[in-house]
């Protein structure tokens, strides 16, 4: 049996008729972005935000401190060297918390993977294997983790999910290269990627809410 991530859950309103499961950053929790719920207001339907906390392992990069993290990074390169068998595993548990909110009565079309930095690596991950099609992916801060298998993995029930795609032009831990290098990627395999960037650093800004709330007025819309 799969296990089952923790998470903090907030509903919009009575009787939620999608879902927006939103991933945190390493070192972080799921309390990191459930203050953003309110500023993404308003919205076309009651939704329930789903901020699961990812795994403790010890992370090499931070000498081996044990942390909140979808999967290990092992140097200050976040592309090279990765830890596909973490990503694996991660995804493992995040395709059963979207199981999850079919047996709760949203179905994977009312379903949105959100998430920063390394949560927003998941969600690009997640998303684009599942085996059905989800409303969207946000993808903050990030790239595709393990490029080189997307190509044979990604699942055509995904192809035409919109995908957001957000980077800072100062983002000195998840370089504005990656993220580009990235959406590029997705776009020579036929994914819709809606592309910003700010200047910012490796955070998020008024702006880029401004623009997410938008965009998922549309995708569940």
């Amino acid at each position: 049996m799969t296990e089952r991530l923790d998470a903090i859950e907030i509903e919009t309103g009575p009787r939620p008729a999608a879902a927006v499961l939103w991933m945190h950053g390493l070192g972080a929790d799921g309390s990191d972005f459930a203050p953003i719920v309110p500023e993404l207001a308003p919205l076309p339907c009651a939704v329930r935000f789903v901020f699961p906390h990812a795994p403790l392992r010890p992370v090499t990069v931070n000498a081996g401190y044990v942390m909140r993290a979808w999967y290990d990074i092992a140097s200050l390169d976040v592309d090279r060297r990765e830890d596909e068998a973490g990503v694996r595993a991660s995804h493992a548990l995040l395709a059963t918390l979207v199981e999850r909110e079919g047996a709760r009565g949203i179905a994977a079309a009312r379903v949105v993977l959100a998430g920063f930095s390394q949560g927003g690596a998941m969600a690009l991950f997640t998303g684009l294997r599942g085996p059905e099609r989800l409303a969207g992916i946000v993808a903050l801060s990030c790239y595709v983790p393990v490029a080189d298998a997307l190509g044979a993995e990604a699942h055509p029930a995904n192809r035409e999910t919109p995908i957001f795609m957000a980077h800072g032009t100062e983002d000195p831990v998840v370089p504005l290269r990656l993220g580009a290098r990235s959406r590029d990627r997705l776009v020579r395999m036929g994914h819709r990627v809606e592309w910003h960037e700010y200047p910012m650093p490796h955070a998020v800004c008024p702006e880029e809410i401004a623009d997410i709330s938008a965009w998922l007025a549309g995708a569940l819309a």
